[in-house]
């Protein structure tokens, strides 16, 4: 049976590359960072060399990255500090983030009474600027946690806009990059956000890292207490060959950052031509068809069948071979619709099957024809 990827927002395949160098230091530098002889100190000059190198990507110092278990821990580590430790008691949000900042802002807003306010949208998901400048002017001591690509539709935040609107009001802001690190550059002088967070497996490196960019002097106490490890910031022995693997994941992403933007652009603009074609009634949900306003790397297609047809499309679509996903991976388990469509789409659309395909430089075009043909031959069926 032919296999085809397309779920990459969900995970991506690990470069052959990164495991490559994971292997060697998992075999040769299994000192512990702490330790004080001549194998721990090689661990920590491995741990703190990748330290800089991802710095770097993103012109701050190497003091404001902080290595986490990933995005999610990252997301946490922000909004509970800025709450707990810095005072903040207001949390401005959309109702289309990540499950990681829309959880834990409800968690928090248990826990000390924090103000969540919801910036509103326009009918493809986007932020309305105005809307989130207003709020900010009525705000007291507000964190705005915005995140720069939407995981499900693919909508793209203006970080340096938003960033400017915070710093103007005197609010911090926090961006989760999970879906936007490793495909496009940040430069962290000329956006002055405050917290962001990043997830290796989202750029082909490993799973169950991350890091967490938090500026100079921001006041922030760690998450996890234990020890002194990320200068006090996370308690716990660092993942080393993870960290490494992660270092050498964003080396080579950024390496060949053009090119590959250039190929799997290709592959979304194929996909939406070649889709349109055989399916004419198929729209396109958020702002995932107009290249100025969403990411190169997924699309979300409503397709035109009946409701009570729709439950069988993604079993279908895994018994042909073909990975992909109604929405984010980390809901998979729930039978609840997107929390995002429900905020941007009709009731009538609603009813119809959503799908995410997404996709990277691992991807063909004969794979996308395999798939269109199998939607064709199930909407036709």
């Amino acid at each position: 049976m032919k296999q085809v990827y397309l779920d990459n927002a969900a995970t991506t395949a690990i470069r052959p590359e990164v495991i490559e160098r994971i292997t060697k230091v998992m075999r040769e530098s299994y000192g512990n960072a702490s330790s004080t002889h001549s194998f721990g100190r090689s661990s920590k000059a491995l741990l703190e060399q990748c330290r800089k190198n991802i710095a770097s990507y993103f012109n701050v110092s190497a003091s404001e990255i902080v290595f986490t278990s990933g995005g999610t821990e990252a997301d946490n580590l922000a909004l509970r500090s800025a709450v707990r430790d810095l005072g903040y008691d207001e949390i401005i949000t959309s109702k289309i983030e990540h499950h990681a900042v829309l959880h834990t802002a409800e968690q928090l807003q248990k826990e000390y009474n924090v103000k969540i306010t919801y910036v509103d949208l326009n009918d493809c998901g986007l932020i309305d600027y105005s809307h989130l400048e207003q709020l900010l002017q009525k705000s007291n001591k507000a964190v705005v946690s915005l995140m720069h690509i939407n995981n499900e539709v693919g909508n793209i935040l203006d970080l340096e806009r938003v960033a400017t609107l915070c710093k103007a009001n005197n609010a911090l802001f926090h961006t989760d990059t999970v879906q936007s690190v490793g495909h496009y550059k940040i430069d962290l002088q000329n956006i002055p956000l405050d917290f962001l967070a990043a997830s290796a497996h989202k750029f082909h490196g490993p799973k169950g890292v991350g890091f967490c960019f938090i500026r100079k002097e921001s006041g922030l106490k760690p998450l996890i207490f234990g020890g002194e490890q990320e200068r006090g910031y996370r308690a716990g022995t660092e993942s080393i060959h993870n960290i490494v693997g992660m270092d050498e994941a964003l080396k080579i992403a950024y390496s060949n950052l053009e090119e590959d933007k250039t190929y799997v652009s290709d592959l979304k603009d194929y996909f939406i031509q070649q889709l349109k074609s055989v399916l004419p009634e198929a729209s396109f949900n958020g702002s995932c068809s107009d290249k100025t306003n969403s990411t190169y790397t997924l699309v979300n297609v409503c397709l035109p069948i009946a409701p009570a047809k729709a439950a069988m499309l993604q079993f279908q679509l895994d018994l042909k071979g073909i990975a992909c996903s109604r929405g984010s991976a980390c809901q998979s388990g729930s039978n609840q619709q997107s929390h995002v469509l429900t905020e941007i789409l009709t009731e009538d659309k609603l009813k119809r099957p959503s799908i995410r395909f997404s996709f990277s430089i691992y991807n063909t075009k004969e794979e996308l024809d395999y798939v269109i043909k199998t939607l064709n031959e199930f909407v036709n069926s």
